[in-house]
């Protein structure tokens, strides 16, 4: 069951479990302009244990871009190589290019005793979920789809064409957030940033709510009424 939870109780998924058990692996889907880099930059703040996975992509390198700290920039020939020799844990066609997570790096670290987090879309998500059912799963959305199509606009680096096919693809993405063990639907991309210093203990509750359960302060614009997300606590 898909449990929603407010920005502020991101941080504290499962700590009891992680600090129970290392070599965990969490996995986070959603799109760049919903501020996902913003809060996994955050849970990574709290959580020395927890590794960024590198993944492998067919992609060029953008501007200030490096291999090996952002990805394994790699030709189409080599990662179809890759694929043929079962190298990844996941691989999955996002906007034209494949990307893939490399199941030795992975094992490696999870074998050291490491948490790691990937950064995948909701295919490769699927695969990873099928091979480690213990994964943890998490969703982040924008706040409407308003908001999601203002920050594409507001990057100027897209085409009229390429912000409607990426909106268009964005609204399939997000019809698979039941999919995952919670949903963060992040209204607070700025404070998202600013909040590493609060307590990162176990999760008591507030601000989150299971499935099912009615609490108030959601907007007419929110995801939730669009996604049929559980009404939970996601617009504080």
């Amino acid at each position: 069951m898909t449990m929603q939870i407010s920005v502020k109780d991101f941080r504290a998924i499962k700590t009891a479990e992680f600090e129970a058990k290392p070599g965990n692996i969490v996995l986070v889907t959603g799109e760049n302009e919903a501020g996902k880099t913003s809060l996994v930059r955050a849970l990574l703040a709290t959580r020395p244990n927890l590794q960024v996975s590198v993944s492998h992509t067919t992609r060029p390198p953008r501007p200030q871009e490096l291999d090996g700290r952002d990805y394994y920039f790699v030709t189409p020939e080599r990662f179809a190589e890759m694929v043929r020799q079962d190298a990844f844990l996941e691989h999955a066609r996002v906007f034209d290019n494949w990307y893939g997570t490399g199941a030795q790096q992975l094992r490696e670290r999870l074998d050291a005793g490491l948490d790691v987090l990937l950064e995948i879309d909701w295919q490769g998500a699927r695969q990873v979920r099928s091979a480690r059912a213990d994964c943890t799963s998490i969703f982040i959305l924008p706040p409407s789809p308003a908001a999601l199509e203002q920050r594409l606009r507001e990057r100027r680096t897209d085409s009229a064409q390429t912000i409607a096919r990426r909106l268009a693809d964005a609204r399939t993405d997000m019809s698979h957030h039941a999919e995952f063990d919670y949903v963060v639907v992040n209204d607070q991309f700025e404070r998202a940033a600013q909040e590493r210093g609060a307590d990162t203990g176990r999760t008591t509750g507030r601000g989150c709510a299971p499935a099912g359960r009615s609490s108030r302060g959601c907007c007419s614009s929110c995801w939730a009424d669009r996604l049929a997300l559980p009404d939970a606590v996601h617009c504080a």
